[in-house]
């Protein structure tokens, strides 16, 4: 058998977590593997209305060996949800491995390939039997910094050590995790609900997430959305002695080198053009990605100090949290600034106008303002986001966590005073234009990046 023949054969299957960002940054590296092994076919799982956003309202250009298929997303029918946030996820996880089951069934039976190699994001644990069973290699997908990663890996002991504390906010939840290599600057209380439970009531995620330590060893390799030149020495030296094959691509959601901005008419949100317009370096760009809201008096703290700071804005606010900005706030701000309920998120940040990115810490969006070069304000709201708030402000010095870590009118107009106006500010732009130069860096040619991806096209060929 030739060697294309065999290539031929090749049949990966790509398991999404369809909640936040983590599928668009699995279908990030599909979509850069396909291209890379244009000879092996790929099939991409995921729900339904995951597959109908990435396709078809943002048409995702997908090369064309990949194919999509849909999974149940394990929502009963005539399902009244309670309003807890983690619903969804505990419903969609109880659901697998029988819901993706089906649809490798289908895959395996329109392509008339195995399946030899899994990619999967890492909190579908299942993912490891699931490769076993199928005498394939399993490859995990860590969307995060690795600072999560390593508690993932350390949840137990974390448990062990810290489940005594619960919620108290003002006493243990302030100490540092420095017993694990690489997390001293972490705080207890940057962890997540999943690593550390602060009630008895412990969600089907958290079980699931809890499992991530025991299952990673059972991987061929793992991919990190990130880049190693990003990482303190004690936590890459940590992390890579327990697991040799931790490849760090680059940032798998924004284009690197990032690509010069297409002609602001072809912009349908209209937000480049009206960038165009504004001065270098002036405007504050608000988001807080597909899955995080701030509470209703604090998005009108917010639209309060945005008004009173009389500096030019796009806020990418979804209709359904509208109603929360104060009476005439759009009238009185039309002039100066751009409400939209989507916005090109690496664009804006890519334009020469954009100043300040006012952010949720979701690791996507941050790594996309370091690969820009726009420092933050940050209001972390749930899961990862602490931890990713803790090392852009603390580590990396490219932004500051609002007062309280809650919008107040008062405490949003310190902040972009700071960014925008102090010496802190300047310094702020210096070192993310520093991170910046590193991750330039390791996706050059010859750079770790480079090299890491590499490694994982030749792996998943061998599998």
């Amino acid at each position: 058998m030739s060697v294309t023949q065999s290539l031929k054969e090749k049949h990966v299957a790509v398991l999404a977590f369809p909640f936040g960002s983590h599928d668009l940054t699995i279908l990030g590296l599909a979509c850069k593997l396909a291209r890379a092994a244009p000879n092996v076919q790929f099939s991409f799982f995921t729900i339904p209305k995951s597959n109908h956003s990435k396709f078809s309202t943002f048409k995702f250009n997908v090369p064309n060996n990949i194919r999509t298929y849909d999974v149940e997303d394990g929502v009963p029918v005539n399902h009244v949800f309670s309003g807890n946030p983690v619903e969804r996820l505990d419903l969609f996880l109880k659901a697998t491995p029988g819901n993706f089951q089906k649809g490798l069934d289908v895959a395996v039976m329109e392509t008339g390939r195995k399946v030899n190699c899994f990619v999967t994001d890492m909190f579908l644990t299942f993912a490891a039997d699931m490769a076993e069973d199928m005498k394939a290699t399993w490859i995990p997908l860590c969307v995060s910094i690795p600072h999560n990663l390593s508690a993932h890996v350390y949840t137990d002991l974390i448990r062990r050590l810290f489940s005594h504390v619960g919620g108290d906010k003002n006493g243990g939840q302030h100490q540092t995790l420095e017993l694990i290599p690489g997390l001293s600057p972490m705080h207890v209380k940057d962890l997540s609900d999943e690593i550390l439970p602060r009630h008895s009531n412990e969600t089907f995620f958290s079980y699931t997430l809890c499992k991530i330590g025991c299952v990673l060893p059972r991987s061929t390799a793992i991919v990190m959305n990130f880049c190693q030149e990003l990482y303190p020495t004690p936590l890459f030296d940590d992390l890579k002695s327990m697991f040799p094959a931790l490849l760090n691509v680059g940032f798998l959601t924004q284009e690197l080198p990032p690509s010069p901005l297409p002609p602001s008419d072809s912009d349908t949100t209209g937000c480049l053009s009206w960038l165009d317009k504004q001065s270098s370096k002036s405007v504050v760009y608000i988001s807080f990605g597909t899955a995080a809201a701030p509470p209703g008096e604090e998005l009108e703290a917010l639209a309060e100090a945005i008004e009173e700071s009389d500096i030019p804005f796009i806020w990418s606010l979804s209709n359904d949290h509208k109603h929360h900005l104060p009476n005439g706030f759009l009238q009185r701000t039309n002039k100066r600034g751009k409400l939209v309920p989507w916005a090109p998120q690496a664009m804006v940040l890519g334009h020469a106008s954009a100043g300040v990115f006012v952010t949720h810490c979701g690791a996507n969006s941050v790594f996309e303002s370091i690969a820009n070069g726009v420092p933050m304000v940050c209001r972390p709201m749930f899961g990862d986001h602490w931890m990713i708030g803790r090392v852009v402000e603390e580590i990396w010095g490219v932004g500051v966590k609002v007062e309280g870590l809650v919008f107040t009118k008062s405490g949003v107009l310190e902040s972009l005073k700071l960014v925008l106006g102090h010496e802190q500010g300047r310094q702020m732009r210096e070192r993310i234009k520093a991170l910046r130069e590193l991750v330039l860096k390791a996706v050059a040619p010859s750079g770790s990046a480079s090299q890491d991806f590499k490694t994982l096209v030749e792996t998943i060929l061998n599998s």
